[in-house]
């Protein structure tokens, strides 16, 4: 009984030795007083440790771009502002780039092209190159640095554009499934948004918030057209729009046009079916068949070489 109350005791003292430590160690500050305080801190930072904070790509490369491209816009044209904003809208408008943001990036390049240049062929002295030699080689990386970015943005505009073209008869099942169980075009359109994922589902998501912001159907779909330039898109488009103002069915429209776009998609895969052959040719004559020559006559020619060495 002794030892049992003993041992009573000692966690009764224990858990009040916890309770006060508990309490002693408690804030004494009120939390929203702490939370002003921690804002009036932050507050009090100069701009210099504001900026320091931010990552080393927005203190450097941001400021060098945004000052570039301020000075390329006012040097290029009308038409070639309103082409990049063009292209750039058919690539998708990556990491929500600008004309200005984009002509920055190209003026980088070029800067880079040119002093990469100048460090591999001018710097080294290796090569003891004439003056003008020098300078066309610095003016090459200065172009070469100048429409990389071209090509870059030119294959996504192409990998965005195949990428629709093969996404088009899926959706437009999904889009036929939907108006012939009972809904309505755009509520069908909303089912495809939901449901599948890609650069033309963007393209619907974008036309339905449209749409919902009170935008006309037909204006929301048209505007599709010039941001994707794909032609099987741009039928069905236009075979909504027409179906819309002549008061035909949807649902039969968007029977027919499923059925095209499967029909186009069964011809693409025989069209490509047919090229394999002719793609197989190259490999076949530059790595294969030189490969089996050597295994195939190499040692008749070295017994010919050993009878004639004997002779």
């Amino acid at each position: 009984m002794d030892s049992l109350a003993l041992v009573i005791a000692a966690v009764a003292a224990g858990a009040i030795l916890l309770i006060f430590l508990g309490l002693a160690s408690s804030p004494s500050v009120d939390p929203v007083q702490a939370r002003l305080s921690q804002l009036g801190t932050m507050q009090a930072k100069n701009l210099e440790e504001l900026e320091l904070q931010a990552p080393l790509v927005d203190r450097t490369l941001r400021p060098l771009m945004a000052r570039l491209s301020g000075s390329m816009s006012k040097v290029a044209s009308t038409s070639f502002t309103q082409q990049t904003e063009k292209r750039l809208a058919l690539a998708g408008n990556p990491s929500d780039l600008r004309v200005a943001d984009w002509l920055g990036i190209k003026a980088i390049g070029a800067i880079v092209g040119g002093v990469l240049f100048f460090l591999l062929f001018v710097f080294p002295g290796v090569i003891k190159v004439p003056f003008f030699i020098g300078i066309a080689m610095i003016f090459a990386g200065v172009l070469a640095g100048y429409t990389i970015p071209e090509f870059w943005l030119g294959g996504r505009v192409k990998r965005r554009q195949k990428e629709i073209l093969l996404q088009i008869p899926d959706a437009l099942d999904l889009l036929t499934i939907s108006v012939r169980a009972g809904l309505g075009f755009d509520g069908a359109l909303g089912k495809v948004v939901e449901k599948l994922k890609g650069p033309l589902t963007e393209e619907f998501r974008r036309a339905l918030a449209e749409i919902r912001v009170g935008k006309p159907r037909r204006d929301a779909l048209r505007d599709i057209i010039p941001r994707t330039e794909v032609q099987a898109l741009t039928n069905f488009i236009g075979a909504i729009i027409q179906a819309e103002q002549l008061g035909v069915s949807i649902s039969k429209v968007l029977q027919v046009q499923s059925e095209q776009l499967r029909i186009e998609r069964r011809q693409r895969a025989e069209e490509m079916a047919a090229k394999a052959p002719i793609k197989m040719l190259f490999p076949l004559v530059g790595c294969i068949f030189p490969s089996l020559f050597i295994v195939i006559l190499g040692p008749a020619i070295i017994l010919i070489i050993i009878g004639l060495g004997n002779t």
